[in-house]
């Protein structure tokens, strides 16, 4: 079984979320997991303004996904920061080029869900994911999220991501606030569940 990890990360946030998705992947025997990333769609001016250039460094050395390769996997979980609710540009441009996919009903019956990133606590983390999943569902995707099974997500003592429909982590409004541990902790539940599901729908 293979399962792929893909997302698309500004300031780190997203990528490091995706390690824990592969992390908790990895525990289901017999998956192979690999860490990908969409391409990117900025100019090089652009991301020097922001200051991503730099902290995009630390994941450079990810592999960048082509469109067709999504075939070959069991489970894709896909991980990008908001945007007003929605997938951010990048990787929202590289899903309007798997229509290729779609009409071939090439993803149809592989078992996939979403992770995300926002600058705050309401901004956006559940919109984001549901627009993701109807994505999702136009591809044939079955769809996992992060059940209420991993307790994490219940607790209301300190500001942390994690909703019924995917891992998620708040970035702060710079970028200053890391993953928690109990978001990363999310993240590998996610991934593991995911993975046990993808075993027991592909039998293999």
């Amino acid at each position: 079984m293979k399962t792929l990890v893909l997302f698309y990360s500004t300031y780190g946030h997203v990528w490091k979320l995706a390690e824990a998705i592969a992390e908790g992947a990895r525990e289901v025997a017999g998956n192979e997991v690999l860490v990908k990333r969409v391409p990117e769609t900025l100019p090089k001016e652009v991301l020097d303004k922001t200051g991503a250039t730099g902290a995009q460094q630390a994941f450079a050395h990810v592999p960048v996904v082509t469109p067709d390769e999504l075939k070959d996997y069991d489970a894709i979980l896909f991980g990008t920061p908001t945007r007003y609710g929605n997938l951010c540009g990048q990787m929202q441009s590289f899903m309007d080029s798997t229509g290729g996919l779609w009409a071939t009903g090439a993803l149809v019956g592989k078992v996939g869900g979403a992770f995300v990133s926002t600058a705050t606590q309401h901004g956006g983390q559940e919109e984001t994911l549901r627009n993701f999943h109807t994505e999702l569902l136009h591809h044939g995707f079955v769809i996992v999220g992060l059940p209420y099974a991993w307790q994490g997500q219940m607790g209301h003592e300190v500001v942390t991501g994690g909703t019924p429909y995917g891992a998620s982590t708040v970035a702060g409004g710079q970028g200053e606030r890391q993953p928690s541990a109990n978001e990363l902790e999310g993240a590998r539940f996610q991934g593991r569940h995911t993975a046990e599901i993808a075993k027991k729908v592909s039998g293999k």
